[in-house]
Formats: C-alpha cells, sequence, structure tokens
C-alpha cells in the first residue's frame, strides 16, 4: 500500500510539473516560479500536502544541480573558464562584500549577533547557480557575449562559499578556529586541484571518459563521474555545484558533443524536482509574519545584484544591452541560501528560518521573471548605442 500512495503521489507531481511547463511555454514565461509555487501547493502547509518521501525529492534536487551545471560547464573550454576567473576576481570580492552587507546590517538590526551576521551574509551575498543556469537554458542565451561574465561570478561565488561554508560550521559547532583553519585548507587544496587537472588534463580525462564507447555506456560514465564529483566536493565542504562545473569545463570534443542530447532530458527532469523540492520545503504559514523585513531585504538584494551584473559586464567589454541582461540574470537566490539556513536552524533565531525562506522564495520567483522583462530596455539600449557609433564613425569621416 505504501508503495501504491508512493507512485501515485510521484506521478501526480511529475504529470503536474509537466502541465505547468507547458502552460509556462504557452504564455511565453520560465517555468521556474510556477514549478516553486506548485510545491508550495504540494508541501506541508500547502493546499494539497503529500506525503511522497521527502529523500526522494532532496536527493533528486541535488542531482538536478549537479546535472544543470556539469551541461553548463560543457559549453565553456577550460581557457575560457580561467581568462574569465583572472579578469572578474575583483568583481567577485566586490559582489559577495556588496550583496552580503545588507544581511550583515539586518542581522544586526534584529539583535542576532555576529554569528547571526555571518549567516545572514552567506544567505544574501550568493545567486542560485541552479536557477540562472536554467533560466539562461529557456532563454537561450548561452552564446551571449554577457554569459561567460555571469559564469565568472557564480563560479566564483561559489570558491567563496568554499571558504565560507567550514567557517561558518565551525562557528556554530563552536569547535574553534584551529578546526574552521584546517577545513578551510582542506577544501581550497583540493578545489585547486580539481581546477588544476580540468585546465591541465582535459583531453586526458575526455579520452577516458569517452574510450570505446556506445553513447548510452558514454552517457552512465559521465552521469556517474560526475556524481562522484559532486559527492566527493560535497564530503569536503566545496560546492557540488562546483565540482559539476568543473568537471564540465574539463570534458571538451567528442564526449561534450555526445553528452549533451544524452543528459538534457534527465536535466531537465531533475531540475524540475529541485525547484518543487524548494517549494516543498518552505511552509506557506510562516511566510506572511516574516513578508515585510523580508521585502527590503529583497529590495537590497536586487538593487545590490543589478549593480553587480552591470559592472562585470562593462568591464568585460559587453554593451549596454548585455549590461542590463546580466544585471537582471544574477538577482535568484536559491539552493546555498536556503543550505546556510538550514545550518543555523534555530541556534541563532527562530526567525532566520522563515525570513530566509521568505528572501529567497521571492527572489527565486521575481529571478526568472525579470530578464525576460528588462528585454525590451537591453535592446533600446544596444540600439542606442549603435546609433552613436555608427554617428561617431559618420563624424569621424573628412568632409
Amino acid at each position: 500500500m505504501h508503495t501504491t500512495r508512493l507512485l501515485l503521489e510521484l506521478g501526480a507531481v511529475i504529470f503536474s510539473l509537466g502541465v505547468v511547463g507547458r502552460l509556462a511555454g504557452r504564455v511565453g514565461l520560465s517555468p521556474i516560479p510556477l514549478y516553486l509555487i506548485a510545491g508550495l501547493a504540494f508541501g506541508s502547509g500547502g493546499l494539497l500536502p503529500l506525503r511522497a518521501p521527502e529523500e526522494f525529492f532532496s536527493t533528486g534536487s541535488q542531482v538536478g544541480v549537479v546535472l544543470l551545471l556539469l551541461l553548463l560547464g560543457l559549453e565553456y573550454s577550460a581557457s575560457d573558464l580561467v581568462g574569465q576567473l583572472r579578469q572578474q576576481a575583483p568583481v567577485g570580492v566586490l559582489d559577495l562584500a556588496l550583496n552580503g552587507l545588507p544581511g550583515v546590517v539586518f542581522a544586526l538590526v534584529m539583535g542576532w549577533g555576529p554569528v547571526g551576521a555571518l549567516a545572514m551574509f552567506g544567505i544574501t551575498a550568493v545567486s542560485s547557480s541552479g536557477i540562472i543556469a536554467k533560466v539562461l537554458y529557456d532563454l537561450g542565451r548561452l552564446g551571449n557575449r554577457e554569459t561567460p561574465s555571469i559564469l565568472s561570478i557564480l563560479v566564483l561565488e561559489d570558491l567563496g562559499m568554499a571558504v565560507y561554508l567550514p567557517v561558518l560550521t565551525a562557528v556554530l559547532a563552536a569547535s574553534g578556529a584551529s578546526a574552521a583553519v584546517v577545513s578551510v585548507a582542506v577544501a581550497l587544496s583540493v578545489l585547486g586541484a580539481v581546477l588544476y587537472v580540468a585546465t591541465r588534463y582535459g583531453h586526458q580525462v575526455t579520452r577516458v571518459v569517452a574510450a570505446d564507447s556506445s553513447s548510452e555506456v558514454m552517457m552512465l560514465r559521465i552521469l556517474g563521474l560526475a556524481l562522484l564529483v559532486a559527492g566527493a566536493a560535497e564530503g569536503i565542504h566545496v560546492s557540488a555545484a562546483v565540482g559539476a562545473f568543473l568537471l564540465g569545463i574539463a570534458l571538451s570534443g567528442e564526449a561534450a558533443e555526445v553528452a549533451r542530447p544524452l543528459l538534457e532530458p534527465l536535466r531537465d527532469l531533475f531540475a524540475a524536482v529541485f525547484f518543487v523540492f524548494f517549494g516543498l520545503s518552505t511552509d506557506p504559514g510562516q511566510l506572511p509574519a516574516v513578508f515585510l523585513p523580508a521585502l527590503g531585504l529583497v529590495v537590497a538584494g536586487i538593487a545590490t545584484k543589478m549593480f553587480t551584473g552591470w559592472y562585470a559586464a562593462r568591464r568585460a567589454g559587453v554593451g549596454p544591452g548585455g549590461r542590463l541582461r546580466a544585471a537582471a540574470t544574477l538577482v535568484p537566490r536559491g539552493e546555498f541560501s536556503i543550505v546556510i539556513a538550514g545550518l543555523a536552524g534555530n541556534s541563532i533565531d527562530p526567525r532566520l528560518g522563515p525570513t530566509a525562506a521568505a528572501y529567497v522564495l521571492s527572489l527565486a520567483i521575481l529571478g526568472p521573471l525579470m530578464p525576460r522583462a528588462i528585454d525590451p530596455l537591453a535592446r533600446r539600449a544596444a540600439r542606442r548605442a549603435r546609433d552613436k557609433a555608427v554617428a561617431a564613425r559618420a563624424a569621424a569621416l573628412p568632409a
């Protein structure tokens, strides 16, 4: 009987996602906000709560993030990544500082103390790699000039989280500064080793994965390797998303070309599970009480992320239209913010969890809508820039 109910509920959820996705496509929207709302409806405290095991959705959501970032990494070479990281490193520091500041101020005003400020810094600082990757796929912007700038910021944020998460965990556990230093050193060492292998030995990795393989066997090898790398990264407090992205960077040539069409259906399925799980893990009944404080954070979060995206694209030499698209794309928050709120739990203040959920949910819904909404303004900015360039060239011609 338990199996019957499980299959019926999972079937109902997945079928509903298909209906929701089709509805989003008919009206020209990204399906992400509707997936999140569906999760709220099916979760505890929603309109139609289901009892399907949370472990399935939790694991499926993690696989979804891994596949999103793996396929995103397959689109870029190691040299592209290293060049962007070198160019955008100052922007990454500015991004974390500027976007973490509202969380720090908010926590201190609420009386949550230094530990609460440290937790809120991470909650407000980092964009959602999973949501942004899905938006870039949905809108067909992988080849845009501003996209490498966006990806470099996401990678730098994840690298920053590789330092931040062990520190936060050690502070919450009060295990001492030495344990935090050791955790940070191990995480950064392994991360550096993975990046070194990806950039220097990517072709060898590709040959091992693609050697004498049919399409089916290659898909299993790449998927299995991605999960192994992601799991190992999580084990040393490095983001699974970073591990999957770097693996995608390391793979090239035949392996990358064959992997994309094979893994895309899996990516779409598990990415939908990721967004639904985010909604399932949020109790709608707790949101109204923290709505106003979270709204202030939302306004600040939109402003700081848009400035970061605009500045990063400008630094990379992207035109006005691309700068606006980059600014809007970086707005969503997601998986990291929820992880940090879960680590902090009620040990800091019972209001922290619901506030973080309202903040992240608002930006996770608004974030996918903003890149499409800003498109007309971006096109007008691009036209004005072209007209100015044409006028400047005409003025430079001899009379």
